[in-house]
C-alpha cells in the first residue's frame, strides 16, 4: 500500500516522465533514426537506471551504439542493467564515463575486458546476478529509469513484435511501464497498418519511443550445434543419461539445457533409446529453443511437442513446418 511519501515519489516520476517525452516527441511515438542520439541526450540523466536489453540471442545493438555516442559532458554515471553482456558497445560506455555501475547475468566474451575497466576505475559493479534474480530486482530495488529493447516490427502506437526471441523483454519492459519509466524501443521496420503484425507480443500502451534501426538487431545463433563436435564422452554420458535416469525414473517432460552433452542425448534417441525401447515412455514434451540436433527424434515420432521460449537462426522454416510439434 502507498504511503503519502511514496505517492509524492511516483507523481514526481510521472510529471518527470511526461516533460522529457515532450521535449523529444514530434511524431507521435516515432522518432528518426538520425535523431536517436539527441533523444538520448534529452531522455537520460546522469546517475539514471537504464536497462539495455542484450539477453542470450536478441540485442538491443543499434540503441547500445547510439548510447556510446552521447555527450558523456550531458549524461554520464549511468547505472547500467544489462542481462548479457555481448557486444563491445556495452563497454564502450564505460570507457567513456557515460556510465559507471553495471549489474548483469553473464558476459562471454566481453568478460576479460570487464575485468580490466574494473582494474582501471572504470567500471563499478552492482552484483552479478542469474537471470531470473535480475528480472525480480528490476520491481523492487533496481527499477528503471529507461528501458531499451528491441523488436522486428511495430506500428504508428508502438505495438510491438518480437517474434521467436522474445524471451526476457516483457520482463524488462514491464518494470518501467508500470514504474512511470520510459521504454524505448528499437525495431527493423515500422508498419503503417496495425494488421500487418503477425502478433502484438507488447502492448503499444507499455512503449513510448520507436525507433527504426539502421540496421536488423544482431542475434546470436547459440543453439545450434554442429555434430561433428560431439565427443567420445559425450555419446557415454548420454548413454547412461538415456538409461539410468530417464528410463528409470520414466523422465518425459524436460527442459533440456545448451551443450554437446545434450545434444548427443538429442541423437541417441531414435538409435541407441529405440534399442532400449524407450520410445514413447521418455523425451515426449520438451521446453528448450528449436535446433537442428531434435530433428531426429521428431521425425522418428519420439516427440509430441516443444515449447520454446526462443528461436534459433535457420530452424524458422522447419518450425512453419511442423505446427504440430512447435505449437
Amino acid at each position: 500500500m502507498d504511503t503519502p511519501s511514496n505517492t509524492k515519489v511516483w507523481d514526481t516520476r510521472r510529471r518527470r516522465k511526461e516533460q522529457k517525452l515532450q521535449s523529444v516527441q514530434r511524431n507521435g511515438k516515432i522518432i528518426n533514426t538520425e535523431d536517436t542520439v539527441s533523444m538520448l541526450e534529452k531522455l537520460l540523466s546522469p546517475g539514471s537506471k537504464v536497462v539495455l536489453e542484450g539477453n542470450n540471442q536478441k540485442q538491443a545493438d543499434f540503441l547500445g551504439r547510439m548510447l556510446a555516442e552521447v555527450n558523456p559532458d550531458v549524461v554520464q554515471d549511468l547505472h547500467m542493467i544489462i542481462p548479457s553482456m555481448s557486444i563491445p558497445e556495452h563497454l564502450d560506455i564505460f570507457e567513456k564515463g557515460i556510465a559507471r555501475k553495471l549489474d548483469f547475468s553473464y558476459s562471454g566474451a566481453q568478460s576479460l575486458r570487464i575485468s580490466q575497466l574494473l582494474e582501471d576505475g572504470a567500471l563499478e559493479i552492482g552484483a552479478v546476478h542469474t537471470y531470473i534474480e535480475l528480472y525480480s530486482r528490476l520491481y523492487v530495488d533496481l527499477i528503471p529509469d529507461v528501458v531499451m529493447v528491441a523488436g522486428y516490427y511495430a506500428d504508428r502506437e508502438g505495438n510491438l513484435y518480437t517474434g521467436p526471441s522474445t524471451e526476457d523483454t516483457p520482463a524488462l519492459v514491464e518494470a518501467a511501464a508500470f514504474h512511470d519509466g520510459i521504454v524505448i524501443a528499437q525495431v527493423n521496420e515500422i508498419l503503417d497498418d496495425p494488421k500487418d503484425l503477425p502478433r502484438v507480443d507488447i502492448p503499444g500502451s507499455w512503449i513510448d519511443i520507436i525507433v527504426k534501426s539502421d540496421r536488423p538487431f544482431f542475434i546470436e545463433p547459440l543453439f545450434t550445434r554442429d555434430p561433428r563436435q560431439i565427443k567420445n564422452q559425450h555419446v557415454l554420458m548420454a548413454m547412461m543419461a538415456l538409461k539410468g535416469i530417464y528410463g528409470k525414473h520414466g523422465v518425459q517432460t524436460l527442459n533440456h539445457g545448451i551443450g554437446f552433452n545434450t545434444a548427443a542425448i538429442e541423437l541417441l534417441l531414435p538409435t541407441y533409446g529405440e534399442e532400449l525401447g524407450l520410445k514413447g515412455k521418455i523425451c515426449t514434451n520438451w521446453c528448450l529453443n528449436p535446433h537442428p540436433t531434435l530433428i531426429p527424434a521428431i521425425e522418428s515420432g519420439w516427440v509430441q511437442s516443444v515449447h520454446c521460449f526462443g528461436g534459433e537462426l535457420g530452424m524458422e522454416k522447419y518450425i512453419e513446418a511442423r505446427p504440430d510439434i512447435f505449437f
